[in-house]
């Protein structure tokens, strides 16, 4: 993605579905995009997010909330592992 700003139907064919479920996502702010006359622009930064291209802050909180569970929970078990 060279390009700094994508057209609704560009987005649609990179995350593989319609341009009228990238216009849903628009309205819902799954996808952050600007109109520009009749026609949105979304910022090609925020698709790689949406591809998990880029670990946003949110995503990094949330995979240390699932490791802090696994570690709480298996604790024990991981470092019985670990000694074989």
């Amino acid at each position: 993605m060279n390009k700094r700003i994508l057209s609704t139907v560009e987005v649609a064919k990179i995350l593989g579905i319609s341009r009228q479920a990238v216009l849903k996502k628009i309205q819902t702010g799954d996808i952050k995009a600007e109109k520009q006359g009749r026609n949105f622009v979304i910022n090609s930064g925020h698709v790689s997010e949406i591809l998990g291209k880029v670990l946003t802050s949110k995503r990094k909180k949330e995979i240390e909330r699932a490791v802090d569970k696994t570690i709480r929970e298996y604790g024990q078990t991981l470092k019985l592992l670990g000694q074989e």
